[in-house]
């Protein structure tokens, strides 16, 4: 399966809180029904972000999934 991301954010380096607090940012300042794709290096992030993005009212399109040994990947649709 082949998402295409309208918007992409690279939070590699940030830990908690900050990477849902950027994510959180990123996302508000796209349009409804837009795809973002985010790219992170921390691994709590990965349970984080999309559980913090949920409650948000955002749609998680995929898990995330590593993409190399230590990063990985996932795609939030703005609602």
């Amino acid at each position: 399966m082949s998402i295409q991301a309208d918007q992409e954010i690279n939070i590699c380096g940030d830990v908690c809180p900050y990477t849902f607090v950027k994510s959180k940012l990123k996302i508000e300042s796209m349009n409804p029904g837009e795809v973002l794709r985010i790219v992170t290096d921390h691994e709590p992030a990965t349970k984080n972000v999309p559980k913090s993005m949920e409650n948000e009212g955002h749609e998680i399109l995929s898990p995330p999934h590593k993409i190399s040994e230590k990063v990985w990947e996932f795609f939030i649709k703005k609602n």
